[in-house]
């Protein structure tokens, strides 16, 4: 029996208007990757995750727990437990995250900034204020719920007097650029993905890459906001080699998601189908949005391969920064080996 995607995706309405998300995370968890860089609060112009990041290891979770449940006889009780997720938050039962993951999601935002702050940009952070996009709602079209969602984060960044905004993924960017202004009167933010600013900005590469780079475009980047040349432009830059794939640009395939949750069979079959395409290159593969890495390193593990978020190659070019299962990084450890061996 198919998952009733009525009652998931009830669920998910249900938590963006009780609970401010899809998947309600505790301000403390949303605002942890920051601990440490010195970002100000506030300010005309800020960074804004939207949290998907953020979410990422709960959606991955609550993916897996919906493969498990797909075709199953439990599926018939799904809408008891819609009516019980009005009074208890089921997320925190069905997405429990793998500190590891959420670790490593969290040091993908600590690039970005390092990369901003790098490039000398000038930006602050609202943390605990900071709200989700209430992206996933609005691409399964339902208007009403966005719309009230979408006014509330608009207000967030008037109260806070934000004039500017620098995204991080292209779900949030598509939002905040090309969906709010239609659900938000007087809308007036000027928003730009971390990856226009610092291909405008002189930001040089401290240390050259030097390998083989396969991108794989995000749908929403490439077809809905014209971010083609950007990421190819800073690893160019950076001294890789761009191999472009089956399927680039404005023509790229998609990744699986975001019906990962809804159809996890059908997901987990396009992810596939992608990644035979990007591995088919022999390039080091990168990714650029969330949802697109997690598809994809799911889909990878049995190719015996990996993807890399954009933003680990950048911050070891751009900041010098070794990163673990780097090219640089696991040089330097044969190097440590072999004085360790050979005295």
């Amino acid at each position: 029996m198919a998952l009733p995607t009525k009652h998931v995706l009830g669920i998910l309405v249900d938590n963006l208007l009780k609970r401010g998300s899809v998947l309600k995370l505790s301000p403390r968890t949303t605002v942890r990757w920051a601990q440490g860089l010195d970002i100000p609060r506030g300010g005309k112009t800020v960074i804004y995750t939207g949290h998907m990041y953020q979410l990422i290891p709960a959606i991955s979770a609550l993916a897996t727990k919906m493969a498990f449940f797909e075709n199953s006889w439990i599926t018939k009780f799904f809408g008891l437990g819609r009516f019980a997720n009005k009074f208890i938050n089921l997320a925190w039962f069905m997405a429990q995250t793998d500190p590891q993951e959420t670790e490593h999601y969290n040091n993908i935002l600590r690039n970005i900034t390092q990369l901003l702050q790098a490039a000398k940009i000038d930006f602050g952070y609202l943390y605990e204020e900071e709200m989700y996009s209430g992206a996933l709602v609005h691409d399964e079209g339902v208007d009403d719920a966005f719309e009230q969602h979408a006014q509330r984060v608009v207000e967030v960044f008037r109260r806070n007097g934000v004039r500017s905004v620098i995204t991080v993924d292209p779900h949030t960017t598509n939002m905040l650029r090309s969906v709010y202004p239609k659900y938000c009167k007087n809308y007036e933010l000027e928003v730009k993905s971390y990856l226009e600013v610092l291909a405008e900005s002189n930001v040089e590469a401290l240390r050259p890459l030097n390998l083989d780079v396969t991108i794989h475009d995000s749908c929403v980047y490439a077809r809905y906001e014209d971010v083609v040349m950007e990421p190819r432009q800073l690893l160019t830059k950076a001294g890789a080699a761009i191999i472009e794939p089956e399927n680039a640009g404005k023509l790229t395939h998609c990744c699986g998601g975001p019906i990962e949750s809804f159809f996890p069979g059908k997901a987990q079959a396009i992810a596939a189908k992608r990644m035979e395409q990007l591995a088919a290159t022999g390039g080091n593969i990168v990714a650029m949005c969330p949802i697109c890495l997690v598809n994809l390193k799911h889909a990878a593990k049995s190719m015996n391969t990996d993807v890399m978020d954009i933003s680990d190659y950048l911050v070891e070019a751009y900041c010098g920064t070794d990163l673990p299962g780097s090219p640089h990084a696991v040089h330097n450890s044969d190097q440590y080996n072999e004085v360790v061996t050979h005295g």
